[in-house]
Formats: C-alpha cells, structure tokens, sequence
C-alpha cells in the first residue's frame, strides 16, 4: 500500500476517534480483517494499529484485541500531578498531612532564624549533605533496621532524586533492570530517560516471582533489580525473610546490584529487616520524607556501600550540586527532635483508619491493600475498562489512576490504584462511594 494511503487509513480512524464519531471502548477489526478489509499485508495492518497507540488513540490488549480508548482522560492518568485538575476530589496522588503540621513549620523556621548557623546555609553545601546531617540520617535509619555510617550516606532531594542519582551514577544506558511487572511509575520514567531497559517479573499477592528473576538472569545479562520489599506502590505486599533472602541469593549468584526503594516503608511495622541489610555490599537503599513528613519538605536519603558513594556524590554534584540548606536542616532538626519519629507514628495510625474505612465503603469488592498504606489495588471486572471508569469518575469529581503508569509489560490490566492519604475522611468517604458505585455500574 502507497504510503500516502497508508497513512490516510491512520488519520481516518484519528478523526472518526477525535470526533466522536467511534466511542471510547469500540473494539476495532482483527488486524487480520482490517487487513482484509482495506487489501493490506498484515504487517501493514499491524502498523495502523501501533501508530495509533502510539497517538494515544487505541489500546491493544492481548487476548482482548484493539480498542477506542477514552481519550478525555489525560493520558498517563497517575503520572503527572498536573492530571489533577483544581476541585477533584484527589485518590490520584499522595500527600498525607496531619493537622498541625503547618505550626510546626512556623517553628522550626523561627528556630533556624535564631540559630547560629543560618549564614552558613546561605553558602553552597558539600554535594553529600554536611557531616552531621548525614550523621543524623544513619541513626534515623536505625531505626529501620539499617546500619550504615554517616560516610556511607548522602542527602538528596527527595526519593526520586535518590532513585535517579542512584541509576546515573551506577548505570549505563542500554543495562538491563529487572521490575515489578507492576511498579512505582516514576521509576519508569527514569528508566526510559536514562536509556535503560527494563524487563516485567510477575508477582502474586505476596512478591515478586522469583523463579523468573532466576530465569531472567539466566536468559538476559540483567546488571539490576528495583525492589520495593516493604509496603510495595501500588500491591502493598511486605516481602517475607524468606523471600528476602532468595533475593539477595539470586543477587549473588548474577552479581545484580539492588536499588531498595523505602519511600513507603515506615508504614509497616515490624517488618523483617531491609534488603540492604542482608546484602550491604550491593544494595543501594533510597528513602526520603516526603510521605512521612510532607510531600514539600524535598528532602530524602540514600544509603550505599562505600566503594559507590563517590559515584553518587558527583551524581547529586550533576544534579542540584546540594540539597538546599534551610531545607536539609528543617529536615535533620525533625529527625533528631523526634518530630519526624512522632509524625510516622500518626501516619500510621491515620493510614490504618482510612484503610478501615475503605475496607467499610467497599466491602464484598475484592482488592489488594496493606492494612496501614495509603493506597489500595482495585482491580475491575473482566468486561470493564479502567479508561472508561476513570473518566466517569472524573466527571463525577473524582480523580482516580489507571494501572497504565505502573505497568512495565505490554499486558495492562483493567484496575484502579486508590491513593487515599490526600482528602479529609468525609472526602475519602464520598468519593469512595463514588468508586463504589462506577465500578458496580
């Protein structure tokens, strides 16, 4: 087929989608009847269909076949909080806050005007945070069940820089990074800017599948793993020891390195020791107080074995040089006044009653959920569409996302993940209702 025809069969189908003309949820012809239909080789016929995907137009799925997708909704729904438009009620994104926490602030920024140090933070910082600040991070994470000097860590800005600090200076475009066939979907967008490639490991309701890290091993030349194995975004799991220690032992075997992702993991009490700890000579733990303090105090931490700090000390020089000083001695004045230990505290417990008051609203659906996150995996009935829900819900005032932003394989399931943290409860609860009765419709 001419190209010029070619593409005219594409921009058809974009017009007849745009305008209305095919509703969002029509199931397209069988790349072969489409084929057949307009006299095209197959591959012809596969290529409409992949150009446009890639417009955002239609979404294939295996087993299903090609639809209209719901292209009112932004694309990526759960990627970018600029999707969430003023007056929804936002189960998008988390950004639990307590009452209260604004006077703290007020405080601590009187405090920091009385110090004696203030000039100081006017200048620039060391690229790894000053000596005592990372000294203060150490002992914070003692408390989950790390050891690590204060040489071994560094003060970044927040969990996503620790992530990408973490992959610039520790990968190389084109490196393999086994994941979670559903993960955190701003690792995704690391991963694509860096130029990395990363291949899907399937997961039941406790873990990843291990048996297919091995095998992938086997089969690839894998160089990382991402692993989030306490309270996993979006699933919720809590890894046991068990399945903590075949991890390492796969690490070892293939000489992967791990990059531990803690941003959620103060909401799981007593959970079984961090990666990080039982194999400390190749994993790289990344946290940060986003969730536990407040999603604009852009403060986190990485903790890693000595031999990479130098690496990551020039990749946060890269980055942002340093974290900015006001914000890192806020943040290490919480940490050593047991502000931040105290705000993780009624964290938890804030988590655990909208939990209880999701498990209420939504009783007899069956969903994924740790009892103290929040967020929870709601997957939706087989002849439903996620795009379709979340675009009825958004008419309805409330901002949900899709399971697209997490999914690294080419299968998408059709679910919604519920962050519950960033509406007042009589919120939470009306819009849960809400979920309820659109996902029942």
């Amino acid at each position: 087929m001419p190209r010029a025809r070619y593409k005219l069969l594409v921009d058809r189908f974009a017009q007849a989608i745009r305008s209305g003309a095919m509703a969002p949820g029509t199931r397209l012809p069988t790349h072969r009847q489409l084929a057949a239909e307009h006299g095209l080789a197959l591959a012809t016929a596969s290529r409409v269909y992949t150009e446009l995907e890639v417009m955002g137009l239609v979404s294939g799925e295996t087993g299903r076949g090609t639809f209209v997708r719901e292209i009112a909704l932004p694309p990526g729904q759960g990627s970018g909080q600029m999707n969430v438009a003023a007056g929804l009620l936002d189960l998008n994104f988390n950004y639990p806050s307590l009452p209260g926490q604004a006077d703290l602030l007020r405080t601590a920024l009187r405090q920091l005007a009385l110090s004696g140090d203030l000039e100081a933070l006017l200048r620039y910082q060391p690229h790894a945070g000053r000596v005592h600040e990372r000294a203060a991070v150490a002992r914070h994470l003692l408390s989950r069940g790390l050891c690590v000097t204060a040489e071994q860590v560094l003060v970044v800005s927040g969990a996503q820089h620790g992530l990408a600090v973490t992959m610039m200076a520790l990968l190389k475009p084109g490196d393999v990074i086994a994941v979670d066939a559903l993960t955190y979907s701003g690792f995704k967008v690391l991963a694509d800017t860096l130029h990395l490639e990363i291949l899907a490991l399937p997961a039941n309701a406790h873990g990843p599948d291990l048996d297919a890290l091995q095998a992938l091993c086997r089969r690839r030349p894998v160089r990382a793993v991402y692993s989030m194995p306490t309270l996993h975004n979006p699933l919720g799991w809590v890894m046991d020891l068990a399945q903590r220690e075949r991890l390492v032992h796969i690490a070892q075997q293939h000489n992967l390195m791990i990059i531990e992702d803690a941003a959620y993991a103060f909401l799981a009490e007593d959970a079984p020791p961090p990666v990080a700890r039982l194999a400390p000579e190749r994993t790289v733990y990344v946290g940060g107080l986003s969730k536990s303090v407040a999603t604009g105090l852009r403060v986190g931490f990485v903790a890693a074995p000595p031999a990479w700090v130098k690496a990551l000390e020039r990749s946060v020089m890269a980055t942002t040089w340093n974290v900015p000083g006001v914000m890192s001695a806020i943040a290490v004045g919480w940490l050593e006044d047991g502000t931040v230990a105290q705000l993780e505290a009624q964290k938890r417990e804030d988590a655990r009653a909208r939990q209880a008051l999701a498990a209420q609203v939504l009783k007899g659906l069956a969903y994924t959920a740790h009892p103290s996150s929040y967020f929870l995996w709601l997957p939706l009935a087989e002849d439903a569409r996620a795009d379709q829900v979340a675009m009825q819900l958004q008419r309805q005032g409330v901002s949900v996302s899709t399971a697209e932003p997490f999914a690294v394989s080419t299968h998408v399931p059709h679910a919604l993940r519920l962050a519950l943290g960033s509406v007042d409860m009589p919120a939470l609860r009306e819009a849960l209702l809400k979920v309820r009765s659109a996902v029942m419709w």
